[in-house]
């Protein structure tokens, strides 16, 4: 038993160890091919040989406090030929009236009201169909994009003609708490390097949905979002990639959100992740194990891989406190060498993170050493936290039915640091 316990522990370790530095290696070749050479922080905009028509979507529910910046934001845009779409999905506060008496001060925008809550899903599919645009841009109704966020963007449909999405750069608003400013390291130095890393290996796991571009053509070719999926973000990517449209993401698109800052938050926002994430998996396996689609194999790997490595955390913590009850103590079977890599490593990832991603912070890495200090501690909260996550939001997509409409559910937007 005592061995089992060993090599469980092992396997806890094991998996961040190895998976930090793919992203590493990774995110250093996305960096070299793609990022060195590029001054986004400095200003810019990327030479496009036309300016295709451009929708901004932004589906809102009980987003009155938020969505006069969002929209005045998205109205920035340094791009000729957009409109901004806002679809009100049976609001109960004032967002309705708000958006509306936006019209008379942003010519650009166009309202759409549903009368009661159908979910983010069925939003886009709406705000797609009174489209008449080549690219649709999805964000949040908290989402503030960056002025050049839309032309980027734009680069990569340009560039290649079977890209059929493009993901942003979501960067974290509220930094005033100990959850948010781990938050903003984990966005640089988890998320942002397994973007990275993703796109320099040909597929990703998911396009943001805080902020995500579409080609119409690749939305209408896979039948759009599907109104039943709890994380429809996920889906989309998937159904794009099975059909074969690329992906692509762009770290110059810069969109900032605010995010969870209590542990309730954080818990209902990753175990939503979790049991969406293993739902798309469900749904598409067959389709994911064809032959023709074979380059999207590791993808669908390393996501099993990461599930099995959820339970073997919870396993680990379960067999710790029944050693606990039984015994009165705790005996520390976890293996010295893991732990020593695994603390060198992660604190060398979360630097390289941190210093990428640099030139998308205001002050640069003067001001990314201030949340390095923060980040050392995502291993301990975020790991426990994400794994139990996952274990739960994958037993409970075990059992709901995908038919029932996935609605808006209230979420914790943390604390406002301006």
């Amino acid at each position: 038993m005592t061995n089992y316990f060993y090599c469980l522990v092992g396997a806890v370790f094991l998996y961040p160890l190895v998976m930090a530095y793919v992203w590493i290696f990774g995110a250093v070749l996305f960096f070299i091919r793609w990022e060195r050479h590029d001054r986004a922080s400095a200003g810019g905009l990327p030479a496009l040989s036309r300016h295709p028509s451009v929708s901004i979507v932004i589906p809102c529910f009980n987003e009155a406090r938020n969505i006069r910046e969002t929209i005045a934001h998205a109205a920035r845009q340094n791009y000729p030929d957009f409109e901004i779409i806002a679809i009100n999905d049976g609001s109960s506060d004032d967002t309705l009236e708000i958006i509306t008496n936006l019209q008379n001060l942003y010519p650009r925008l166009r309202v759409i009201n549903v009368t009661s809550n159908q979910g983010k899903a069925l939003g886009l599919i709406l705000a797609a169909a009174v489209s008449r645009s080549e690219i649709i841009v999805g964000i949040d109704g908290d989402s503030l994009l960056a002025p050049d966020a839309v032309a980027w963007m734009i680069h990569h449909f340009l560039a290649d003609p079977t890209v059929g999405a493009v993901t942003g750069n979501p960067r974290v608003r509220n930094r005033s708490t100990l959850l948010g400013r781990i938050q903003v390291g984990e966005f640089s130095s988890v998320v942002g390097m397994i973007k990275r890393t993703q796109h320099a290996y040909g597929s990703l796991f998911t396009v943001s949905g805080v902020i995500a571009a579409f080609r119409a053509e690749a939305l209408r070719d896979v039948g759009y979002w599907t109104p039943g999926m709890l994380t429809e973000d996920v889906d989309v990517t998937w159904k794009l990639q099975l059909a074969g449209w690329k992906i692509r993401f762009e770290p110059k698109a810069l969109c900032w959100v605010l995010m969870p800052e209590t542990v309730r938050g954080l818990w209902k926002q990753r175990v939503r992740w979790a049991q969406g994430g293993f739902e798309v998996m469900r749904r598409y396996t067959r389709q994911i194990l064809h032959w023709k689609t074979r380059r999207l194999w590791p993808l669908y790997l390393e996501f099993l891989v990461g599930a099995l490595w959820s339970f073997s955390v919870v396993a680990a913590i379960a067999g710790q406190i029944v050693r606990l009850v039984l015994n009165g103590d705790i005996h520390n079977q976890s293996p010295q060498l893991f732990g020593f890599l695994l603390s060198i490593t992660c604190l060398a990832q979360f630097a390289l993170g941190l210093l990428i991603d640099a030139r998308y912070e205001k002050h640069g890495f003067t001001r990314g050493r201030f949340y390095y200090y923060w980040i050392v501690w995502y291993p301990v909260a975020y790991w426990v936290i994400g794994a139990c996550a996952a274990v739960v939001g994958i037993t409970r997509s075990l059992t709901r039915k995908h038919e029932k409409r996935a609605t808006w559910d209230t979420e914790d937007r943390g604390v406002r640091d301006s």
